[in-house]
């Protein structure tokens, strides 16, 4: 009788020491934070200007389900309507600025938009209608794990030339966003200036098949963000009316976390 007594306190004795420790877990994990901040920016594309309105930033944390249930609102602090062609050459804008969230995995941010899209093509101004299925928001793939106390930088970049389709033989234009996300502290920059300036010239690189680009500003200024560790070669393209052959400038190194400047290119 007393084997039997013992064995119960024994195991009343477990069951609580168990239930002490993953309670010691759900704290250790749910304590720990990390601040995000996201940025906005566009590759370049040939409209004389594409409007978007952003309500919302949101993310989905340590939830992998499909649904519309978990999703988080990080209080963007620059909502509002922007024009996507001037957020080139290194000019972004910050929509989340340090906001403390859990630590763990970030599974996926969301962009909403609202309803106040326009392109603007030959001087003429025309909506751009939503697809319902991207009336919710945008939703970028990420799966990051946030490590406790460290602050994170994602950098939204709205790739304009493919995000706007004309539907067939209608007069609809339709927004269907492509961004691609990258984070700031993993990957890393280059930078430079182009002369002469007052004409357009794009840059551009290659990353596994996929090209990504800029224009330089009105100041000859670009940056090419989001590049992953390595070297490259990019391709220096002055629109065609300026006369000035194409240049390929070879081997730049890029390192995490580090903007890499080239030397000033000039085609004067």
């Amino acid at each position: 009788m007393k084997t039997v007594k013992n064995l119960k306190l024994t195991t009343i004795l477990f069951l609580i020491l168990m239930s002490f420790s993953c309670n010691e877990d759900e704290v250790s994990t749910n304590n720990g934070t990390s601040s995000i901040s996201v940025r906005l920016m566009d590759d370049p594309a040939d409209y004389d200007n594409v409007f978007i309105e952003v309500v919302d930033v949101e993310v989905k944390l340590n939830d992998y389900s499909n649904d519309e249930n978990g999703w988080q609102s990080l209080n963007p602090i620059n909502t509002g309507i922007y024009d996507l062609l001037e957020l080139t050459g290194g000019v972004n804008v910050l929509l989340v600025d340090d906001f403390q969230i859990p630590s763990g995995t970030l599974n996926e941010i969301r962009l909403v938009l609202g309803d106040d899209n326009t392109v603007v093509i030959d001087g003429e101004s025309f909506l751009l209608k939503t697809p319902s299925a991207q009336q919710s928001g945008l939703k970028i793939k990420v799966n990051e794990t946030l490590e406790e106390n460290i602050s994170y930088t994602f950098l939204l970049d709205f790739v304009v030339d493919e995000s706007i389709v004309v539907a067939g033989n209608s007069s609809n234009i339709i927004l269907k966003p492509v961004i691609r996300g990258s984070i700031e502290a993993k990957t890393g920059t280059i930078s430079g200036q182009v002369l002469p300036t007052g004409i357009q010239v794009e840059v551009a690189t290659e990353i596994d098949g996929e090209t990504i680009s800029t224009y330089t500003n009105e100041d000859g200024n670009f940056m090419l963000v989001g590049l992953e560790e390595g070297a490259y070669s990019i391709i220096v393209t002055p629109e065609e009316a300026s006369g000035f052959t194409p240049l390929v400038i070879e081997d730049i190194e890029v390192t995490i976390g580090n903007t890499t400047t080239i030397e000033t290119v000039n085609f004067e």
